[in-house]
């Protein structure tokens, strides 16, 4: 029954990335209404401005990580997930009380505020879900995502504009309102001293008596974890059996230091937020996220009318993404990280070389280039989709998870908004090919890294998989717990 428990409260959790997607897959439902003559705006949109349509929310993101990650500290998981779900609401009652170009653009700025919550979601499923099915739940929030963005093409595609951003407003209100009913993350409850809080909270997750032997056990794993010796470990498993057990009897619990000390002290999570940022990056360029919002124009370039409408195109690329983003999180606790993200990374890198030379060469028939792009973002999502944000979830310690997660998520938004905002250009100077040319090369280069550099990190707890990345010569099997 634990596992259930941990499992609705996951989904509860990841609506809040379904209604995310959904909004930001809203300017590909929009784009051709907001630059046409017979627009539901005061004008219609001129091209910087639905550049920014597309992009504005990225921007928002980065001002909104940093609140949320000092937040994520000082009020906690649960109560960060509500305010920055809230000012989503926000951002839906702008949109629908209003036609004024400036005042919808502004509204994607300040949902991109909101989209913040896409830092608090993986950190508060990972404390409270047990590992044999962490990597699975993680990766519940890149598949909502997914599933919102096929909820606004599904929604874009029979609704009357005014009634999609009506049920759009609603959803955001049911998002906030489902936060409730959860209890606040044990390892926060943990850090603030409030031991009987956590041992609560274990015992609502585990569904157990807060005085059973598997609470008090998780109770003891949280306490270790809050209290590692990463560098001292490593040097445990370097030395001769007799001195490792006088280290075990001399061995003191660290003491705590600030953010910027432990950073510098600490080896393993430097190259933990290398490899991390890396993988970020790479997802990025891979390109699946500009196909995602500009799918609808994309297809209708690319795709004849008469073989398939833009919109249908759109709805099977929204509905791939989610079927494969449900398939990832099962593969991802079965095959692990590394071996799924290169793997996907290779297969998407083929997908998108192909792409390129049949929209250069017309070799094919028009609708081979739609099979082909589902094909690409199965792979994507499969690997470069959802694996760098399952590691971002697993790799960092409670003492710094917050604040690195900020780092990395503000990196991302920052690629994703130059991406994004620059696609228009580089396809008016390149042409589609091209770009599609662009993807393979990141998706083959995101395989070798992850080869040489990305650990496995399943079924470890952080402070082992921590030792992966300090290395070299200790065995896998000479560190699992």
């Amino acid at each position: 029954m634990g596992v259930i428990v941990q499992v609705i409260a996951t989904f509860i959790l990841s609506y809040s990335s379904l209604v995310m997607g959904l909004t930001f897959a809203w300017p590909s439902s929009t784009f051709l209404i907001f630059t046409s003559e017979n627009t539901t705006l005061n004008r219609p949109m001129t091209d910087g401005e639905t550049a920014l349509l597309g992009s504005l929310s990225s921007i928002g993101a980065l001002v909104g990580n940093p609140i949320a990650s000092v937040l994520l500290n000082t009020i906690g998981r649960k109560y960060c997930g509500i305010l920055t779900a809230s000012i989503g609401v926000i951002s839906w009652l702008m949109i629908s009380f209003s036609n004024q170009v400036e005042v919808i653009l502004a509204a994607l700025f300040i949902y991109g505020i909101s989209s913040s919550v896409f830092l608090v979601i993986p950190v508060f499923i990972t404390e409270f879900c047990q590992e044999s099915i962490r990597g699975t739940m993680a990766a519940c929030s890149v598949t909502f995502f997914g599933l919102g963005m096929l909820v606004s093409n599904l929604l874009g595609g029979c609704l009357e504009y005014h009634t999609l951003t009506y049920v759009s407003l609603s959803m955001s209100v049911f998002g906030v309102a489902m936060f409730l009913f959860l209890k606040e993350s044990p390892v926060y409850l943990m850090t603030k001293g409030r031991k009987q809080e956590a041992i609560k909270s274990i015992a609502f997750y585990r569904n157990e008596k807060p005085n059973s032997k598997e609470v008090l056990q998780e109770l003891e794993k949280i306490r270790r974890i809050l209290n590692p010796d990463i560098e001292g470990t490593l040097k445990h498993y370097e030395l001769p059996e007799k001195q490792k057990l006088n280290s075990n009897l001399e061995s003191t619990t660290p003491e705590k230091v600030g953010f910027f000390k432990f950073i510098k002290k600490s080896r393993s999570t430097r190259r933990a937020m290398y490899t991390i940022l890396t993988v970020l990056t790479a997802a990025i360029l891979q390109g699946l996220n500009v196909v995602l919002v500009y799918a609808k124009p994309l297809f209708h370039d690319v795709v004849s009318e008469e073989v398939i409408s833009s919109t249908l195109c759109s709805i099977l690329l929204a509905a791939t993404t989610v079927v494969s983003g449900i398939i990832a999180g099962y593969l991802t606790d079965l095959v692990g990280r590394r071996n799924l993200l290169i793997y996907a990374s290779f297969g998407a890198g083929i997908c998108c070389a192909v792409i390129g030379f049949q929209i250069h060469l017309n070799w094919g028939p028009k609708w081979l280039i739609a099979i082909l792009i589902y094909l690409y973002s199965a792979a994507y999502t499969l690997g470069a989709g959802t694996i760098p944000f399952v590691l971002l979830s697993e790799v960092f310690l409670p003492e710094v998870k917050s604040y690195m997660s900020m780092l990395a998520l503000e990196w991302t938004w920052l690629c994703n908004f130059l991406v994004l905002y620059v696609f228009n250009s580089l396809t008016s100077a390149m042409g589609l090919g091209g770009i599609f040319f662009i993807f393979s090369v990141a998706c083959f280069l995101t395989a070798v890294y992850s080869i040489y550099f990305v650990p496995e990190t399943k079924g470890l707890t952080v402070d082992v998989i921590q030792l992966q990345f300090l290395k070299s010569g200790i065995r896998r099997s000479d560190i699992e717990i």
